[in-house]
């Protein structure tokens, strides 16, 4: 794959993804056709010395490893970790509002989002949609309408005339979609999701739909843009692109234990069965490796690559970084780095990710906030602590992170991957 091919494939990726549920579904597919063999969390395993395998939780989560016919005592594994979640409007669960002969559904702030870009948008709707057939089963679908469906105009200078100077955002009454001029005529949501299942999924039967978890997404395609292309303006690149990256090097690399893990709910903080806080790296590695012995020494030869996207500098807000920390778009993946261990990189981890990048030609930064200023956190000293597990926070830098169409650059996804196939391929770590 050369770098035209894996920035097509990434733009393809989050296309097909505007929600954890849809990214997981691609990554899964993706997996399958280079031969991974999917394992079930509540059956027994037999693994393979030299398998590939794959598991999922909620469908919003999923791990995968290659064991590479390797002792895994003696080799240990090399683990990058990503996220599949990204700020939203969710959908509430009465969300049906008639207002002034408008149908709009009530939403609710999904993590910390960046709402003035919602406005003035072309949203469609997508999730996971649960129903009961006749016989009573109960199936889980995904659903996505593709299509622009519904808008958040905003509110004409005229009638704010202070818009430009001190507008605030209020959540709930500020925010919900307009889908349809519809005087007093009562829409059911879920009569409507009943629809889009039959319509994808023509042999089903669905009785009634039951409950949904669905959000709101921006129909604009990931495009390449710039004067000279240097670009990738897009929805969701915080994180999927880290989970692009991590899943190509994956499939690209046979010679030693690797894992990826892509897990849901970074953004509000990793505390649920599919987070970072949840147990699933864990179990899944207590598995593989046979013991808790055995559990112990391989984590002490292994490493983990806590795998998000990073602040660029911003030439319009350079003051917001440390002058000698501005990471530059297109110059290579940033290392973070915190004191108080917000990241969980150390020197041991950071030589080693620099040597990566070394080994492969690729370009490397380093990132730190502000000293007064707080910065946010991610998986990797979550995974370290429960793991006991060294670990090293790098990513890709980013414009705009958390509005509904983010910034990157052309080159970084591509330097990101082969800095992590460089791990991944790497005999000691």
């Amino acid at each position: 794959m050369d770098q035209a091919a894996f920035n097509q494939g990434l733009m393809a990726f989050i296309a097909a993804s505007p929600t954890p549920f849809h990214a997981v579904a691609v990554l899964e597919q993706a997996l399958q056709d280079a031969g991974y063999q999917q394992l079930d969390e509540g059956a027994e395993w037999s693994l393979e010395k030299s398998g590939c395998y794959y598991v999922t939780r909620n469908d919003s989560s999923i791990c995968a490893f290659s064991l590479a016919g390797k002792d895994l005592v003696s080799a240990g594994v090399r683990m990058v970790g990503a996220h599949t979640d990204s700020p939203c409007l969710k959908v509430k669960p009465q969300a049906e509002i008639i207002k002034k002969g408008y149908l709009q559904l009530g939403v609710e702030v999904y993590g910390g989002v960046l709402l003035n870009p919602w406005f003035d948008r072309d949203l469609s709707l997508a999730g996971r949609v649960s129903f009961e057939q006749p016989d009573g089963v109960l199936v889980h679908r995904l659903i996505d309408f593709r299509k622009p469906l519904a808008v958040i105009p905003s509110l004409a200078i005229h009638l704010d005339r202070e818009v430009n100077t001190s507008r605030s955002i209020n959540a709930q009454t500020d925010l919900p979609p307009i889908l349809l001029r519809c005087d007093d005529k009562k829409m059911d949501l879920r009569s409507l999701l009943k629809q889009q299942l039959l319509f994808q999924y023509p042999d089903l039967a669905v009785s009634e739909v039951l409950d949904y978890e669905l959000g709101f997404y921006d129909t604009q395609p990931p495009a390449v843009v710039g004067l000279e292309q240097q670009f990738i303006a897009a929805a969701r690149l915080d994180n999927l692109l880290s989970c692009y990256a991590g899943l190509q090097s994956l499939l690209a690399s046979k010679q030693q234990p690797c894992l990826l893990i892509c897990n849901d709910h970074e953004e509000i903080g990793s505390v649920s069965t599919s987070g970072a806080q949840g147990t699933l790296l864990r179990s899944v590695l207590e598995r593989i490796t046979g013991s808790d012995e055995h559990f112990s020494r391989v984590m002490d030869r292994s490493v983990f690559v806590s795998a998000d996207n990073a602040h660029g500098v911003h030439p319009n807000f350079s003051s917001k970084h440390d002058e000698e920390h501005g990471p530059l778009i297109n110059n290579g993946p940033v290392i973070k780095v915190n004191s108080n261990q917000r990241y969980a990189t150390n020197s041991v981890t950071s030589a080693l990710f620099r040597q990566c990048c070394q080994r492969s030609k690729v370009p490397v930064q380093s990132f730190v906030m502000r000293s007064d200023m707080a910065c946010g956190s991610t998986i990797g000293p979550l995974t370290a602590t429960k793991l006991g597990v060294r670990a090293v926070d790098v990513g890709v830098p980013t414009f705009a992170m958390h509005s509904i169409r983010e910034l990157a650059g052309s080159d970084d996804g591509w330097y990101l991957h082969r800095a992590l196939s460089a791990l991944f391929d790497s005999e000691t770590v």
